[in-house]
């Protein structure tokens, strides 16, 4: 029986699969507690976390002898892979669970941030009618949707936006340019400074890695389209966040979804104060009741069979 040590939140159902067969520590709390959380490291043969246990450093030493990290989400930039590898430890993701939760996220804002109608509750409420002024939208159909990275989430993103009518353009600098996916999915591959300049919403889909890091700075900010709409669910760090404040107060971004920031939690950030048509959101486009069960019950699978394998 392994003993398997789970630091953020996992659905309960899968908790009690994992339960069923072996010893597990749930404990929500933990990725709180670093003294404890180090302790707990030590006897276990398993660690799940999502985004916010670094699994690095001081940790990733504690583990001495963790057989799998299982990643309740996708993105790796928390974990030190190599690391792991160098240690015999398996990294498994929760690759492509998520996807549909992200892909939604990008389109709904998208058209909230073109419409641009629907912070107007508490005027319409007090019997105000600011019919005119709200009568500027704009529609999704028709747009183009520029994908930076097309991966499972942008092709997933891709065939959604198709769906309502947008042409879809992507830069993906690990996928060659003739790769079936963009085909399958009636998608334009481009050159990322061509998809900037012609793109009505522009929608970021990279890890964060050496590369990434700065991708859309303020000269690509400024290259953008006048008018485009951005969405980042991707990473904080990708995106110059002051740089996007600072064109939407001059006009020349329409509007910008940030659900991932540089540092999280976001601590107070003065250069977001007045924005027009901004949205923020605590790095939650991937997490939904449905993606919750999706990614808890894949992962619980993988570490099932990894740890069956490995008897």
């Amino acid at each position: 029986m392994a003993r398997v040590v789970i630091t953020e939140f996992m659905d309960t159902p899968a908790v009690d699969r994992l339960r069923a067969a072996h010893d597990v520590l749930y404990d929500p709390q933990l990725v709180d507690d670093p003294v404890r959380l180090h302790a707990e490291a030590a006897g276990a043969d398993v660690l799940i976390v999502r985004n916010r246990t670094q699994v690095r450093g001081e940790l990733l030493a504690a583990l001495q002898r963790c057989r799998v990290v299982g990643r309740l989400g996708v993105g790796l930039d928390n974990i030190d892979v190599a690391g792991c590898e160098a240690r015999s430890m398996q990294v498994i993701p929760a690759t492509g669970a998520n996807a549909a939760s992200v892909a939604e996220y990008v389109i709904g804002t998208a058209m909230l941030l073109l419409r641009g109608a629907y912070q107007s509750t508490a005027e319409v409420a007090t019997g105000r009618w600011p019919r005119n002024a709200l009568s500027n939208g704009r529609e999704l159909g028709g747009k183009t949707l520029g994908l930076i990275g097309f991966g499972a989430i942008g092709q997933l993103t891709a065939r959604l936006a198709r769906g309502l009518g947008m042409q879809v353009m992507a830069f993906d600098a690990m996928m060659a340019a003739d790769h079936p996916a963009y085909a399958a999915a009636g998608v334009q591959c481009v050159a990322l400074d061509t998809l900037i300049s012609q793109a009505d919403v522009v929608s970021l889909h990279v890890p964060l890695v050496e590369g990434t890091r700065g991708l859309l700075n303020a000269q690509r900010i400024g290259a953008m389209k006048a008018g485009a709409v951005l969405v980042n669910t991707a990473r904080g760090g990708i995106v110059d966040e002051v740089a996007v404040a600072e064109a939407l107060r001059q006009g020349r971004l329409g509007g910008a979804a940030l659900d991932v920031f540089d540092a999280e939690p976001l601590k107070q950030a003065p250069h977001f104060e007045g924005c027009p048509n901004l949205v923020l959101t605590p790095h939650i486009a991937g997490v939904t009741t449905e993606s919750n069960e999706r990614v808890s019950s894949l992962i619980a699978d993988k570490v099932l069979q990894a740890l069956a394998e490995a008897r």
